[in-house]
C-alpha cells in the first residue's frame, strides 16, 4: 500500500506552469487597478472630514463665547492647536481672553479667511491642501453653519 502511493507521488508533477502563475498576476495587477484608486479617495475623503470636523468645532466654540461675550475674538494656530484670543472689552466689562485652547490642528488643515463682526455676524473657513475640497474648504458661520467655500463677506 506505502509503496503504491509512494510510486503515485513520484510520477506526479509537482508546481506551477508558468502560464498558472502569469494567469495569477494578471488578476492580481486588476484586482490593485481597481483597490488603489478607490484607497486614494478615501483617504481625500477622509482629510476633509477632518477639516470639517475642526470648523464645527471652533464654529461652536466660537459660537458658545458669543452668548456671554461681546468683544472680537481673533484666532490663530500655535503649536498645533487652535488658539482664541480675545482683547479687553470696557462697556460692558469683559476680562480679557488670552490664549485659550480650542482645539488640536488636524493634519494637513490650515486656517483659511475668517471675520468676526458680532454674535450674528462671523465666519471661519479651514482648509486642507490633501482633500477633495482643496480650493474651496469649509465655513461655519453664525448665518448658515457649517459649508463648503470661503467666508467672503461679512454676512458669512
Amino acid at each position: 500500500m506505502l509503496a503504491r502511493i509512494r510510486k503515485s507521488m513520484e510520477e506526479k508533477d509537482e508546481g506551477f506552469t508558468l502560464i498558472e502563475l502569469l494567469v495569477v498576476m494578471i488578476i492580481i495587477g486588476v484586482l490593485a487597478a481597481i483597490a488603489i484608486p478607490v484607497f486614494l479617495g478615501q483617504r481625500k475623503k477622509a482629510q476633509d472630514s477632518a477639516a470639517k470636523a475642526d470648523v464645527t468645532t471652533i464654529g461652536k466654540e466660537i459660537a458658545a463665547y458669543y452668548v456671554d461675550g461681546t468683544g472680537t475674538p481673533t484666532l490663530s494656530i500655535s503649536a498645533g492647536r487652535y488658539v482664541m484670543n480675545v482683547p479687553l472689552v470696557a462697556i460692558p466689562p469683559q476680562a480679557a481672553i488670552v490664549g485659550r485652547d480650542v482645539n488640536k490642528v488636524s493634519t494637513g488643515n490650515l486656517l483659511g479667511a475668517q471675520f468676526y463682526t458680532n454674535d450674528t455676524a462671523w465666519c471661519v473657513t479651514i482648509t486642507n491642501a490633501k482633500g477633495d475640497k482643496a480650493v474651496t474648504g469649509y465655513k461655519y458661520s453664525a448665518a448658515g453653519g457649517l459649508g463648503e467655500g470661503a467666508c467672503a463677506t461679512s454676512a458669512g
